[in-house]
């Protein structure tokens, strides 16, 4: 996981899922690291991307408002 990278955080897992099919559909592979408690809903949700697509993915997520 050391060329992977946090670009998106939130604990909500449908605002993780956005973003992450947003990024794939831009050719970005991503995935979600859900470190939330099963049985409380506390911690977070991270989306993850490979290092090298790390502008990229920034500047979808500043077009899209999901900074």
């Amino acid at each position: 996981m050391n060329d992977w990278c946090t670009i998106f955080e939130t604990d909500l897992l449908y605002q993780a899922q956005i973003v992450k099919d947003m990024l794939e559909t831009n050719g970005i592979e991503a995935v979600i690291l859900n470190q939330q408690d099963s049985s409380y809903k506390f911690g977070t949700i991270k989306i993850m991307i490979n290092k090298d697509n790390k502008n990229r993915a920034i500047e979808i997520l500043k077009s899209t408002h999901c900074e």
